[in-house]
């Protein structure tokens, strides 16, 4: 059966063609995604600014959470979330440190964010626009920096540069340098450059204060970031660490105690988040290609098998078995499949290099998180391949094994016109599972769990479309037939023929179907939550002016001289970031009690925003209901660098996509986040002094990098934001969507190239060339018109509850131009894969063709 299987590849290549490419297709994208699952869980985060310490001691930067089970047995699960600002350590832990046998010298590492001011005041971002930092220049060593030029800084109002910076800006030692760090904008004297000995440092820029400075700088008065400990001779990390560990137990803090490249998710925090990001994205990539594939993979070999009726009643009229035939198509199925996932696992791993560089440059994931992976995601690739194709063989092989011989050979110069009730059936079942899937989006509020439900919804209700193809068809072609009845020979061929052959148009429907449905769906999620997000923000905004900075945020200082200008009423200061309850992470701000309620309206729909403080909390609604609080309640959450706070609920809101899910104090937040300043200030003005623009920019004229924004520039702003998060997950599954179109592409071609014994016959009876052509032409339009009836009514009916549970109503964002957009590519595709592959097959004399066929 084995070489028979083979034989019959070699003999009809042009029909597994199809199939081996959507194969390898899915294969190759389920290693670059199993790659990037791998990297996120294992991947390492190389250092940079530690380079010199074998051993680094941070805080612990998870909050963790012990549940205990009783079923039977006690069972104790332990759980970890990575928080949102670095976590600071006690300055005696230094001391304790410097302690040990092993330790020739602790040094204690503070930072804290700090540019450099151009001459044209504007701020200099760090190298290749990544971030800057302040440092203490006791910290050097952890490098090593070493002077090239001048002094250590011991004033106040001394600095050193690294060479990179020095050279970007023509600064030398003895230059005046404004520096804007975590206060107002200081002048500062460069008293020396300073130099990476292994070279210049890639991931950020670093300027050197004197210790005492660094310290007033960081606002941590008594903390210390991180500390590196220096061994002595012939003491190894792994024994130093050891001791770290022993001396720093039972002190009631968590440490985190690394060597090696475990020291990197120390230094750079984002990479240890991205990670998480990494296997969130690789897992629902993966997940649904692989569900795509095997929809695809599906209906292409069924259109394979269809169109080998006539062999395979052979078979079965000379005595072979039904357990023969579905041995025979099992095995064309696996050998294609191991050929095709063993092939498609090595592209795959460029594709993943190419996805992690995109993820990079669309700041998704730093380049300090470096690819890694082993021959797990390759495995995966070839059993996913030989999973897909032996399932899609046994189902669409199911049917065809079991006819009789007389059957096949009637069956075999003719498509069956009954209904096939078993696949009816099944087909209403999954059709009633994707509007249950669809009904349950409804509900759901949070991002993290109605992204993967949304795209689930369309491959489920694809996967209907699938099996109910044949109906749909027929009563698609019972509707259009009506109008083509008065075209000429061309419209009455094309309606003939898909009359006559449902499951053949079928075929090429559904695949297209699921382009038109995935791709609206992925592309208008998006708009769908930018544009709520971006009307409750801007229906919430009461202030006159906003004002913002292109660096590190908008100092204290700038927001009293805002205070100051004649006809400014109200200045409300905000600040960004994220913090957790019990395990779940929730985006929050921090904003001032001056002109709360007057530049700011969060539409609040239960308790008061009057003498919110320090000790308050406000909640959207969304949040308040998936932790059962209301106003009067306390809830206990921890900030982003680990401190325990208990407020008290004085409100809920309804505009959460547009201000986030919890509002604090602005000086409490302030307090417990790396960069304190205000990422926006909102301005309000009145009386008949009324202040404008220029006034409010003539008191800031001292402050670099800030800019004094209208409503208007406000709402642009929001905008450019919103595409540039968009671009990641429109990356991610453009993939997904550029598998679907080649499958498209595949079916459709196949579906054509089969035809060339009708189009013969249809030649010899009087048809013309260009006749059939023309019969092509209204079959694929027939095509392009039921696949965007029915990928738009999916995506349609999927976005409407994604935008019921997302946003409290059905209303999602469509943009018309875009959506025009995907028609008009599907349509070409669909004309290319159609009329090429008939011009070809138009090409013989039809006498040679039928000849030759028979």
């Amino acid at each position: 059966m084995l070489r028979y299987a083979l034989q019959t590849l070699k003999a009809r290549k042009g029909g597994f063609i199809g199939a081996f490419l959507a194969l390898f297709c899915a294969a190759a994208l389920v290693t670059a995604c199993g790659i990037l699952l791998e990297t996120g869980l294992r991947g390492t985060i190389a250092t940079e600014r530690y380079a010199a310490a074998p051993v680094i001691v941070g805080a612990d930067q998870n909050v963790h959470q012990t549940t205990i089970k009783k079923k039977g047995k006690v069972k104790e699960k332990h759980k970890a979330k990575p928080l949102a600002e670095r976590v600071w350590l006690p300055e005696g832990t230094t001391e304790t440190l410097a302690g040990l046998p092993g330790v020739r010298k602790a040094v204690p590492e503070t930072n804290f964010p700090a540019y450099a001011v151009g001459p044209q005041g504007r701020i200099v971002p760090g190298i290749d626009g990544k971030p800057s930092y302040g440092h203490a220049w006791s910290s050097a060593a952890l490098t090593p920096f070493e002077l090239t030029d001048g002094k250590a800084p011991v004033g106040a109002d001394e600095v050193v540069l690294d060479r990179e910076l020095a050279a970007r800006t023509g600064l030398r030692t003895g230059s005046s340098l404004v520096v804007q760090s975590t206060g107002a904008p200081t002048t500062y004297k460069v008293s020396g450059i300073a130099a990476a000995t292994g070279g210049d440092l890639h991931q950020q820029t670093s300027l050197f204060f004197s210790d005492e400075t660094a310290r007033d700088l960081s606002g941590r008065a008594g903390q210390v970031a991180a500390v590196g400990l220096l061994p002595k001779p012939g003491v190894s990390a792994g024994e130093l660490a050891d001791q770290a560990r022993k001396a720093l137990a039972g002190d009631g803090r968590k440490y985190a105690v690394a060597t090696g490249g475990e020291r990197g998710p120390i230094e750079f925090l984002d990479a240890g988040k991205a990670r998480v990001k990494l296997v969130s994205m690789g897992g629902a990539m993966g997940g649904t290609s692989l569900l795509v594939a095997i929809l695809v993979v599906v209906g292409t070999f069924a259109l394979s098998i269809q169109q080998r009726y006539r062999e395979l009643a052979l078979l079965r009229a000379i005595a072979a078995t039904p357990k023969q035939v579905r041995q025979l198509i099992g095995r064309e199925a696996l050998i294609i499949g191991g050929l095709a996932g063993g092939l498609g696992s090595v592209v795959g791993l460029p594709i993943a290099y190419w996805l992690h560089s995109k993820f990079i440059d669309f700041k998704a994931i730093p380049d300090t998180l470096e690819l890694t992976f082993s021959f797990v995601p390759f495995a995966a690739a070839v059993g996913a391949a030989l999973l897909g194709a032996w399932v899609a063989a046994r189902i669409s092989a199911r049917r065809t094994a079991r006819i009789r011989p007389a059957e096949a050979l009637s069956e075999a110069s003719m498509e069956q016109r009954h209904f096939a009730w078993g696949r009816l059936g099944v087909g209403m079942l999954v059709l009633a599972l994707g509007i249950g899937v669809v009904v349950l989006l409804g509900f759901l509020r949070t991002e993290p769990a109605s992204q993967p439900v949304t795209f689930l919804s369309v491959v489920v209700l694809a996967v209907a479309v699938s099996l109910l193809g044949p109906v749909i068809a027929r009563i698609a072609v019972a509707i259009l037939g009506i109008p083509l009845k008065f075209s000429r020979v061309g419209g009455h061929l094309a309606t003939a023929n898909a009359r006559a052959n449902a499951r053949r148009m079928a075929a090429a429907v559904t695949p297209l179907v699921l382009l038109i449905g995935m791709a609206c769906t992925v592309l208008f999620v998006q708009t769908t939550m930018g544009d709520a997000a971006s009307a409750q923000a801007k229906a919430g905004n009461k202030a006159d002016w906003l004002v913002a900075s292109n660096g590190p945020g908008v100092p204290a200082e700038a927001t009293d001289a805002l205070r100051a200008v004649p006809g400014v009423t109200q200045v409300t200061e905000i600040v960004r970031t994220q913090v957790r309850v019990g395990l779940d992470k929730y985006p929050a701000q921090g904003i001032s009690a001056q002109g709360l309620t007057t530049n700011w309206d969060p539409d609040v729909s239960r308790g008061s925003l009057k003498g919110f403080g320090d000790k308050s909390v406000a909640m959207s609604d969304v949040s308040a209901d998936h932790l059962g609080k209301k106003p009067g309640d306390t809830l206990k959450v921890t900030l982003g660098d680990s401190t325990a706070a208990e407020l008290k609920v004085a409100a809920v809101y309804e505009r959460g996509l547009g201000f986030g899910d919890l509002t604090m104090s602005h000086d409490l937040v302030a307090r417990h986040v790396d960069n304190p300043l205000a990422s926006s200030v909102l301005v309000k003005t009145a009386g008949d002094g009324k202040a404008g623009r220029e006034q409010l920019a003539g008191a800031l004229k001292r402050f670099p990098g800030i800019g004094v924004l209208d409503r208007t520039q406000v709402d642009d702003l929001q905008a450019d934001v919103q595409q540039s998060n968009a671009e990641v997950n429109y990356l991610a599954m453009g993939l997904i969507i550029a598998f679907t179109a080649i499958a498209v592409v595949n079916t459709l071609a196949m579906s054509v190239s089969d035809r060339t014994r009708e189009f013969a016959l249809l030649r010899l009876v009087g048809t013309t060339r260009r006749q059939v052509m023309s019969m092509l032409r209204i079959e694929s339009a027939l095509i392009v018109l039921v696949a965007a009836v029915l990928g738009t009514a999916i995506s349609l009916a999927v976005l409407t509850a994604f935008s019921v549970g997302m946003t409290g109503a059905a209303q999602p964002s469509v943009d018309v131009p875009m959506f025009l957009g995907v028609l008009g590519f599907a349509a070409v595709l669909t004309a290319v894969a159609t009329l090429v592959p008939g011009r070809v097959a138009l090409g013989g004399r039809p006498a040679d063709v039928i000849s030759a066929r028979q």
